[in-house]
């Protein structure tokens, strides 16, 4: 089994308003540096997005995939690699757990990628860890500025 990468972050808002920032696929672009573009192409029964087109641009991996989403009632989503160029896959989650009666919200993004050209592990491993790290920084900002 590939290796993972995980993080976490607190941040000063309760979960469904940082489930509803991790849900609006449009917005991404205005808080996710790395993701230049990102289209729903399919929703579920709730509307929530099943199938996201993206564009990510993160230095030595750049790519237009198309991944895979499935909501676990209103604190978790996984996501799955559907098709990419350069990825073999792209598998993560995030999991959100309230803090202080709902006020706060501990967000944990885990993540694994796999590129279908050769990279030394430690380099996949600090592509996972910069993915990772801009996107809770910048999911925090979005959702405590309240945008």
């Amino acid at each position: 089994m590939a290796e993972h990468t995980s993080s976490s972050i607190t941040i000063e808002a309760a979960p469904a308003d940082v489930m509803a920032v991790i849900a609006d696929f449009d917005r991404y672009p205005e808080w996710s540096a790395e993701v230049k573009e990102a289209d729903v192409l399919t929703k579920d029964d709730q509307g929530r997005a099943e199938q996201v087109r993206m564009v990510l641009d993160v230095g030595a991996i750049k790519d237009d995939y198309t991944l895979s989403y499935t909501w676990s009632g209103s604190q978790e989503v996984h996501w799955s690699l559907v098709k990419s160029t350069m990825l073999r896959s792209l598998d993560g989650s995030y999991r959100l757990t309230p803090l202080d009666g709902g006020r706060r919200t501990e967000v944990t993004y885990r993540l694994t990628v796999d590129v279908k050209v050769p990279l030394i592990g430690m380099i996949k491993r600090k592509a996972e860890k910069v993915i990772i790290s801009r996107a809770l920084d910048g999911l925090k900002k979005r959702v405590e500025s309240g945008a």
